[in-house]
């Protein structure tokens, strides 16, 4: 079995999946988009954000730009992150 860690939230109206990858799947937006693409599927019908950290442990998320502002804001630990199995 996979797993991957996640999350789904809902805020201020709006539901959207946050999921982190390593560092190289948001290096570029065709490599963004292949994980998005993969990931889908887990989330359907919500848009799936992209969550990776840089070499420091910063936080980049790659996705939509209203909602990769929002999680910028967040501290990672606010987030509630869980284990998908599949």
């Amino acid at each position: 079995m996979s797993s991957f860690e996640g999350a789904l939230i809902r805020e201020q109206g709006q539901t959207f999946a946050v999921v982190i990858v390593k560092h190289h799947h948001t290096s570029s937006t065709s490599a963004a988009n292949a994980a998005r693409e993969a990931f889908q599927p887990h989330f359907p019908g919500v848009p799936v954000v992209l969550a990776s950290q840089d070499a420091r442990g910063t936080f980049r998320y790659h996705g939509r730009p209203d909602l990769a502002k929002f999680l910028a804001g967040l501290h990672p630990s606010q987030i509630p992150w869980k284990k998908y199995n599949y």
